[in-house]
């Protein structure tokens, strides 16, 4: 068996037509797990063959609303995809708070809509998310565990954002960890400890041309610079580093290569990968 880890969206809140909002899909046998639903992971999950009614479960990092926009399409669209799901419910798992009560209440505006179409087509139920919530802990807490594989969640540096987490995912094959959003941390480095893949996300401020934000110092201080990142992974003893929410968004060989040369500044030595989106790493 093999463990296949698919960044399915590389993106940020400023639009991109080749970015998907944030989002990871890490599959290991008939276990397929979502990490975050920004903008356009449906599309970008049907480029990867999954079927949305073969995913085993959704986990959300925080409530940013580039890395939750898309959840109500993808429970939309799974149930409207076929009867493959009877009606089942999707289990979310999601931070107490903010997180956990958008999840509770993503598809209310839609009630009216899925009357119609259950009187027209029959599909079975509706729709629905099986909420998880959990408080987000300061040390890695195991939330779900299935056939051998496990999640384990920690609490990380997104303030002023209420519980942001990130995951551990250890499947037969080895660890996959996913930082969510946050500033560079030990939480991070601990949770990342021996893993084959860490996807960390990432903000080279010295690349920003003046003006692409407001205050890009302030949002930088809550996202991580790259040779941060490279200096963690080495510390954490990754094998490869997957770095995404790019920003700036890389346009040509030489901005990839910066991203990269920054992590190798970092005195990262291992594989690292500057993602598009789908980019995908096995093992």
């Amino acid at each position: 068996m093999v463990t296949r880890v698919v960044v399915t969206g590389t993106g940020t809140p400023i639009a991109d037509p080749d970015r998907a909002g944030p989002g990871v899909l890490v599959s290991h046998d008939d276990i397929h797990l979502q990490f975050d639903a920004g903008r356009a992971t449906v599309m970008r999950l049907a480029a990867t063959g999954i079927a949305l009614q073969d995913l085993t479960a959704l986990f959300l990092t925080h409530q940013h609303s580039d890395h939750v926009v898309g959840l109500a399409d993808l429970l939309m669209t799974r149930w409207l995809d076929g009867t493959g799901t009877d009606g089942r419910s999707l289990p979310v798992y999601a931070p107490s708070g903010m997180a956990s009560d958008l999840v509770q209440h993503i598809l209310v505006p839609w009630q009216q809509e899925l009357a119609m179409r259950n009187d027209h087509t029959g599909y079975p139920g509706r729709p629905t998310a099986e909420v998880h919530d959990f408080e987000p802990p300061s040390r890695p807490q195991r939330i779900f565990s299935r056939e051998g594989l496990t999640v384990e969640a920690v609490q990380v540096r997104h303030e002023p954002v209420p519980g942001a987490v990130g995951y551990r995912v250890t499947t037969p094959d080895g660890i996959v960890v996913i930082s969510g959003d946050t500033a560079v941390c030990e939480e991070v480095a601990n949770l990342a400890a021996g893993a084959d893949v860490l996807v960390h996300e990432v903000f080279d401020l010295s690349a920003l041309p003046a003006g692409t934000v407001s205050d890009a110092r302030k949002i930088a201080a809550y996202h991580s610079d790259p040779g941060a990142v490279g200096s963690l992974a080495q510390r954490a003893g990754v094998a490869t580093l997957m770095m995404t929410h790019l920003i700036p968004a890389p346009q040509t060989v030489d901005d990839y290569a910066r991203f990269v040369q920054a992590a190798r500044s970092g005195g990262f030595e291992g594989e690292i990968i500057a993602c598009d989106d789908l980019a995908t790493v096995q093992f």
